[in-house]
């Protein structure tokens, strides 16, 4: 099968680009902006990646074209496959038609957290020996890769609730054929394609609503909007979290620099986890993915032990070097409620030196006025701030976020900040104030200008 994806360095594309090319199928696609991860692993799978859109990369001989959702009418790609009515489908179609309906689906969502969520229960099944397949929207530190396909009978996908594309504005999760759906929390986002929260919940009761009654539905029980996904469930559910009345409860909690201790309880039997992840959204997602493998009759004693070998995802909290004794991360942090608990989870590991938040406003929420307050919140955790310009100025002044009101607000609150539009400025002004043992963590669901490497190169040259 000779394959084209338009849009193929989003995270989950390129997912599918690797699975089809493991099956064996003619794969090829085209982008534009292309950066890393993803541009590395379609080249080092040795799928042909063509960089722009143009007409003449939609040849005659194609089978199928997958059409991301980051293009639209307008694109000459798309306008070529219009106008020679080639076939084409979303990427959830994609993945539901060629891989999903003879496995079982095990499907991971949420607003945060289903990323490291899914490479949990993910390497629990590699480690318990079920060999199972996997379309997630990151790197696995411990897979080195994004997707991959097993010879078990189980999928796990990480559910994306965004919209498939621009002929199909449901969330692509609804495509996905879900046996199991573990639900990490509900928060509004996706300001783009959801009016409020009502609209964002529909899509998520209609997800819970296509679960058969042989399945399982997990919910977190320290978010009511999650946990009251269950009265539409026809399956049993079960509940994890902090709350001592959840199914799978995390008790001693114990949060170190090198990682996070805790207990988890189920049906009065205590298991004991050691993960190298930090902070309480972590032990959550360790919770979740623990109830998830249950599910599928790994016992908590074997999570327990794989989890003490997950080395987490690419792109969360990812510690990208050192120079002079000086941290830099990276985080896909773009959503106040995730900078939050990223902040605290450096803070609560109990290192030294100031946290360093770096916030570059990109995505289509974070561009938006919806959170002006809300971030002003969050990044009150840092010791210093700085903010870069927004992302998208195509936003009307009256909708788009402020970033010197954000830095004016921050100020008042106490917190050191400042905005500086460019990454070349925020460089120079990390290098020259970031003293030995601070943590300097950049945010963006983007690339964020090839900042990481830029500041360790002005960190040990100054």
């Amino acid at each position: 099968m000779k394959v084209h994806l338009i849009g193929v360095c989003g995270t989950a594309m390129a997912s599918l680009a690797l699975l089809l090319k493991q099956r064996g199928e003619e794969v090829k696609g085209s982008d534009e902006h292309v950066y890393p991860p993803m541009s590395g692993l379609l080249a080092r799978e040795g799928i042909t990646l063509l960089e722009g859109y143009g007409a003449d990369h939609i040849s005659t001989n194609l089978d199928v074209v997958v059409v991301g959702n980051v293009v639209s009418r307008g694109n000459p790609e798309v306008e070529a496959v219009l106008n020679r009515r080639l076939h084409y489908v979303s990427l959830p179609e994609m993945i539901r038609n060629e891989f999903l309906w003879e496995r079982q689906s095990v499907v991971v969502t949420g607003t945060h957290g289903k990323t490291t969520t899914s490479f949990m229960v993910t390497w629990i099944l590699t480690e318990a020996g079920l060999d199972p397949s996997f379309l997630v929207g990151g790197i696995s530190k411990n897979l080195n890769t994004s997707a991959r396909l097993g010879t078990g009978d189980l999928f796990v996908v990480e559910g994306d609730e965004y919209d498939s594309a621009f002929f199909d504005k449901t969330a692509k999760f609804l495509k996905y054929l879900p046996n199991v759906v573990v639900v990490n929390n509900l928060e509004f986002d996706h300001a783009d394609i959801y009016r409020d929260l009502d609209e964002l919940r529909s899509a998520f009761r209609r997800l819970v609503r296509l679960i058969p009654e042989a399945g399982r539905l997990i919910l977190n029980a320290d978010d009511p909007e999650t946990l009251a996904l269950a009265a539409d469930a026809r399956c049993p559910v079960e509940t994890f979290g902090f709350e001592a009345s959840a199914d799978w409860s995390a008790d001693s909690v114990a949060y170190q620099p090198e990682g996070t201790r805790f207990e988890v309880v189920h049906a009065d039997v205590r298991t004991s986890v050691e993960t190298r992840v930090l902070g309480a959204f972590n032990v959550r997602n360790a919770l979740g993915a623990i109830a998830c493998a249950a599910a599928v009759s790994v016992p908590p004693s074997n999570a327990a032990a794989a989890l003490q070998s997950f080395r987490g995802v690419t792109r969360r909290l990812e510690v990208r070097g050192r120079a002079r004794d000086i941290t830099v991360y990276d985080d896909f942090a773009h959503h106040p409620t995730a900078i939050r608990e990223t902040l605290s989870g450096v803070r609560a590991a109990g290192y030294g030196g100031k946290i360093w938040a770096l916030f570059e406003p990109r995505s289509a929420t974070a561009c938006r006025r919806v959170f002006q307050q809300d971030f002003t919140t969050s990044l009150q955790l840092a010791d210093e701030v700085i903010v870069t310009a927004v992302h998208r100025s195509e936003i009307p002044p009256s909708e788009r976020l402020s970033e010197r009101q954000l830095v004016d607000d921050l100020i008042a609150a106490g917190v050191s900040a400042r905005f500086l539009p460019t990454v070349d400025a925020v460089v120079v002004a990390v290098a020259e104030s970031a003293k030995p043992g601070d943590h300097v963590i950049a945010m963006s669901n983007g690339s964020f200008g090839g900042i990481h490497e830029k500041l360790l190169a002005a960190i040990e040259g100054r």
